[in-house]
């Protein structure tokens, strides 16, 4: 160099970058505030979904058990009028907890039957053994084995027959 002393060579200062601003935030910011706002909604979402997926298992088998007590009821004693009295009231629970109450709640006789056959697509209700639901407590003689075994089969493929799920009034 031509014998200059550091003071008089033409350099600058060093000048520092500006400081780092608050905003806007960096990406992993906003990814954070995004799943600190998703995650409880989506904790919740699934919870409510696994209450409904175990309350629906729920009611299957509720109902059931109570058609292995009616059936056990009836080996023991043998009362076919308290079979079917005690058959109906079970599809009529299980009818109730998966159809609207509006569609359900006020059928009787043939509009019973004839609701029942409807999920079944067939019309074992109304011209089978299902007929026994509404004719059986106006017999004059009780109804045979033979007929309320029939009967059993006939609501337990009825209960097996059940939606998953609530359906929703028309």
């Amino acid at each position: 160099m031509n014998g200059a002393t550091p003071d008089q060579l033409p350099l600058r200062d060093i000048h520092l970058p500006d400081p780092i601003g608050w905003w806007p935030p960096a990406p992993g910011w906003w990814l954070l505030l995004a799943a600190l706002i998703l995650l409880p909604l989506l904790i919740t979402l699934l919870m409510k979904w696994r209450r409904k997926l175990h309350n629906q298992g729920q009611v299957k088998r509720q109902a059931d058990a109570e058609l292995a007590r009616i059936r056990a009821d009836y080996q023991q004693h043998q009362d076919s009028l308290q079979l079917t009295q005690a058959l109906s009231a079970l599809l009529r629970r299980a009818a109730l907890s998966r159809y609207p109450r509006s569609e359900v709640a006020g059928l009787t006789g043939e509009a019973w039957l004839s609701f029942l056959d409807r999920q079944l697509q067939g019309e074992d209700f109304r011209h089978g053994s299902g007929r026994l639901l509404c004719d059986a407590p106006y017999r004059a003689d009780a109804p045979s084995q033979d007929e309320a075994e029939a009967l059993l089969a006939l609501s337990q493929r009825w209960l097996s027959a059940l939606p998953k799920q609530r359906q929703e009034a028309a």
